[in-house]
């Protein structure tokens, strides 16, 4: 049985063997050990706050396979992305400069370093251990946050973002970073990368404030502005999939897009229901949703869910896994129909 939870203190150990599985250009899971258990007690203490305002919350989630005890995923809610550390980026901006004399016209593209204080909320830090790739387990991981913001909208900004991982080859080397990068900072792409977990004022402090002309880029630079990783396409995909946009910003360090929704207008977040168990069977055969109950701050799976008119009906094998009862309330995402 697979669930994914709210993360526990206890989650700590397992939890550092998983991150440090990500490859390079995973940002927000380049942390060290301190950094992770500090960001484990500030989501427990989120999960636990009990008022409903916005906030400068982090919300880690993890992906467990109850049979064998292990840890197998993970994913984040950043509630609001600037405050006391900036939030950086690269604005696209293109200009169309005009000669009537020569009748000539030519679109000019510049990046044009954005620093945001008062942000959106970010989704983001998901990984999922190869080895449990597919069969919905991927979809489960990311979908779920959108449940968790769907029972606690005032928690989170009235915009969410996401920033997707950019090109990065095998053995480190980022195109994107070669080409601008490396020029300021002297020094590799994955060095640079998780720096930037730690104290974001180099960035400030070395990155050029004046445009950057992509024309004046090498091939290979311009290739990837704005391209994700081969392995990043499926979560770009369900993103779209669910209302998310890319928009004109793209990450500093590898180029990556950045993609954009509404918080009410995030798909997932619309087919959100909460209604009462009124009936705990020993078999239900009926189809899948993704479930989730409040049970340790949140717990959530793959189930057979029935909804009535009264309430929701549910076998007993998830009403055990979810920690529910008959009355309790439960949260159903519904498939796209």
């Amino acid at each position: 049985m697979i669930i994914v939870r709210a993360a526990t203190l206890d989650d700590a150990n397992q939890l550092w063997n998983l991150i440090n599985q990500a490859t390079f250009g995973m940002t927000t899971l380049q942390i060290t050990r301190e950094q992770l258990n500090e960001r484990i007690e500030c989501s427990h203490f989120a999960f636990a706050r009990k008022t409903e305002r916005p906030g400068s919350d982090l919300y880690v989630f993890v992906m467990e396979d109850l049979a064998k005890h292990q840890l197998v995923g993970t994913s984040c809610i950043f509630s609001k992305t600037g405050g006391y550390e900036p939030f950086y980026s690269y604005r696209r901006v293109f200009e169309t400069a005009r000669c009537e004399r020569l009748g000539k016209s030519q679109e000019i593209e510049s990046l044009q370093l954005q620093k945001i204080h008062d942000g959106p909320t970010e989704i983001g830090s998901l990984f999922l251990d190869p080895a449990y790739r597919g069969r919905g387990r991927g979809r489960l991981l990311s979908l779920a946050r959108f449940v968790f913001i769907a029972r606690h909208p005032k928690r989170f900004a009235d915009q969410v973002i996401a920033e997707m991982r950019g090109v990065v080859n095998d053995d480190g080397t980022c195109p994107f970073w070669e080409v601008i990068g490396r020029h300021f900072f002297d020094m590799e792409f994955p060095q640079a990368d998780s720096l930037s977990t730690i104290d974001k004022r180099f960035i400030e402090e070395l990155m050029p404030h004046h445009p950057i002309y992509v024309c004046l880029l090498p091939p290979e630079g311009r290739a990837v502005i704005g391209k994700v990783h081969p392995d990043t396409e499926p979560a770009l995909a369900m993103l779209r999939d669910e209302g998310f946009r890319v928009v004109d910003l793209i990450d500093i360090f590898d180029g990556g897009p950045v993609v954009h929704c509404a918080r009410d207008e995030i798909a997932a977040v619309k087919r959100v229901i909460e209604a009462p168990i009124i009936e705990i069977a020993e078999q239900l055969d009926a189809p899948e949703s993704i479930l989730a109950s409040r049970q340790g701050g949140f717990r959530s799976m793959l189930g057979a869910v029935r909804q009535t008119d009264t309430g929701l009906i549910i076998p007993d094998i998830v009403a055990l896994t979810l920690g529910v009862r008959e009355g309790d309330p439960l949260a159903v995402l519904s498939p796209k129909g």
